[in-house]
């Protein structure tokens, strides 16, 4: 069995500035690098595990963003300002233990009675909107591309490649998948027999090595089950220990043919229209008679939004759960990102409900590489620039360089030119829990222009469906530790703007020269500060105390 280790190497070298706070001196923002920090090998307790994202790099070797130490040493008592957060996403769990009572309330619509009572527009929005309607699972945008023929030829083309080489893969995967299955299925079989043989013969359950290689075998089939287990034992302390590995195998095996399934049945299927569900039509912008004011989930399955919902602002210290990054936070749930490709209508929409309903912050972990109709979603990301909304975007999960052409990414703040149209939009790379080489996660987007910072993304603990708990990965987990930390500023500096919350974010994080591995290729290295725009990873303590500095001088102002 392999235990997770963080390998962290070099010396520690850091520029400070000394900030005098009443009678605390705090050590703010390292505007220097983080060279190397002395070598570690240590595992992750399961409390870490669980909370690494609060992690301090300097003090845990682990890292996080500070989270913990901003709350004991800068927050404190303090009271701060309701910031509105919106989780664009799919829909969320308003039911659960650990985010009832964080959700957003309209005041000006009273429950279920089929009137918009605040004249929004929207008949019933309680805890947000629910764009979808009754659907859930749907196509991948370049399946819709050929289904309704969209666009011109060129696009059609890019969108036949694209199809025949993921649907080609995912037929392939699902295959070695299932033969992995099959294979593991009868190596499983066997040993559970061939424990059964031994416990029998020993008089008990649980055995050692050196038990088993003690007995003098007399039957074939006892041999036999003497040699399986003997083997088996390179694997645990324990034969229990080894089933239970190998079953825990079998469920991902499991895991990975329900996701291959579901992409080629819905995702990659063109003939597939999950939108009839719906009603609408959505390519036209002028269609607004569609969805209700039920933002809940549909089902156990779509659990992403409440699991981004949690990250964000999980109650804190109630003894249950886990704790959010952020007090002070009331969720706005938007239920308008399928189990597939989300359409640029219902984003566009979701950012102007967002926007005119009030929030402050609006997370975004989705993303996708066609947008047939991205001019939408400009013109809101701009209105919500226009209205001080900062949105936090996830980075996307293909370990790709999102700088060059070859790699679109949707929605984005630069439309691919050279300079960004609006100043309210922070992309977001994810980090893994082992500092050094290991520290950018696998999976995760990258791009000196086109990413902004990282945060904390891989196997994150938070909130499912059902009042349940899971650890998932994604830069669709690290967007929103970044929306937490951005609603501490919003919530304790509130006459700070959505660019200057930006802006604070991205200078007060801590970075590294230190080379990393990219898209987890050990020949693919790159210094980690030239992977982002700010070279860094987000810091909340550091980040708070900026945002002081900040909105400080606003206030002396005149």
């Amino acid at each position: 069995m392999i235990t997770k280790m963080r390998l962290l190497a070099g010396f520690l070298s850091l520029g400070f500035l000394i900030i005098s706070c009443g009678s605390t001196n705090i050590v703010a923002t390292p505007i220097e690098n983080i060279d190397a920090i002395p070598l570690k090998v240590m595992p992750l307790t399961e409390v870490q595990k669980k909370q690494w994202g609060h992690a301090d790099l300097l003090t845990d070797t682990i890292p996080g963003m500070s989270v913990d130490k901003a709350y004991a040493e800068i927050i404190g008592n303090k009271k701060g300002e309701k910031v509105i957060v919106a989780v664009l996403d799919a829909g969320i769990d308003l039911k659960h233990e650990d985010l009832d009572e964080v959700l957003w309330t309209n005041k000006g619509e009273k429950i279920g009675n089929g009137i918009d009572d605040d004249g929004n527009g929207y008949i019933d929005d309680i805890h947000g909107y629910n764009f979808l309607g009754e659907s859930y699972n749907e196509q991948q945008e370049f399946a819709r591309i050929l289904r309704l023929n969209l666009g011109d030829e060129a696009l059609r083309a890019k969108a036949r490649k694209k199809i025949d080489k993921e649907v080609k893969e995912a037929k392939e995967t699902k295959q070695i998948i299932l033969n992995n299955k099959q294979q593991t299925q009868q190596i499983l079989d066997i040993v559970k027999e061939s424990h059964q043989a031994i416990a029998k013969h020993l008089g008990k359950e649980v055995y050692t090595k050196e038990e088993v290689g003690a007995i003098t075998a007399t039957d074939l089939s006892l041999q036999r089950s003497v040699n399986v287990i003997q083997q088996m034992f390179s694997y645990g302390n324990s034969i229990p220990e080894v089933i239970g590995l190998i079953e825990a195998d079998m469920e991902n095996f499991e895991e990975g043919l329900v996701y291959y399934s579901e992409k080629l049945d819905y995702h990659l299927n063109v003939n597939f229209n999950g939108r009839k569900a719906v009603g609408d039509d959505p390519y036209n912008f002028s269609d607004t008679s569609y969805g209700d004011g039920n933002p809940m989930i549909r089902n156990k399955e779509e659990s992403h939004g409440t699991h981004v919902a949690g990250i964000i602002a999980a109650e804190r210290n109630n003894g249950i759960g886990m704790n959010g990054v952020a007090n002070n936070v009331a969720i706005m749930s938007i239920r308008a990102i399928p189990n597939g490709d989300e359409y640029d209508k219902d984003v566009a929409r979701g950012i102007r409900y967002a926007v005119d309903n009030g929030a402050k912050i609006i997370n975004a972990s989705f993303g996708k590489a066609f947008s047939p109709n991205a001019e939408w979603v400009y013109e809101a990301i701009k209105y919500a620039a226009d209205n001080d909304v900062l949105i936090v975007h996830a980075a996307g999960n293909e370990g790709e360089d999102l700088d060059s052409q070859q790699h679109p990414n949707y929605p984005n703040d630069h439309k691919f030119g050279g300079s960004e149209f609006a100043d309210n939009v922070i992309t977001v790379g994810a980090l893994d829990e082992t500092y050094g080489s290991e520290m950018v996660a696998s999976f995760s987007n990258y791009g000196a222009r086109n990413v902004d910072v990282f945060a904390p993304g891989g196997e994150i603990y938070s909130s499912m469906p059902g009042s349940e708990y899971e650890f998932q990965g994604g830069t669709s987990m690290a967007a929103p530790a970044v929306s937490g930390v951005a609603a501490l500023l919003r919530s304790y500096y509130p006459n700070l703007s959505a660019a200057e919350v930006k802006k604070v974010l991205m200078d007060s994080g801590l970075s590294t020269k230190t080379s990393v591995m990219v898209a987890g290729d050990p020949s693919n290295s790159k210094p980690f500060d030239q992977l982002s725009r700010s070279g860094k990873m987000v810091n909340a303590y550091n980040a708070l105390i900026m945002g002081k500095i900040l909105s400080d001088k606003k206030s002396k102002s005149p």
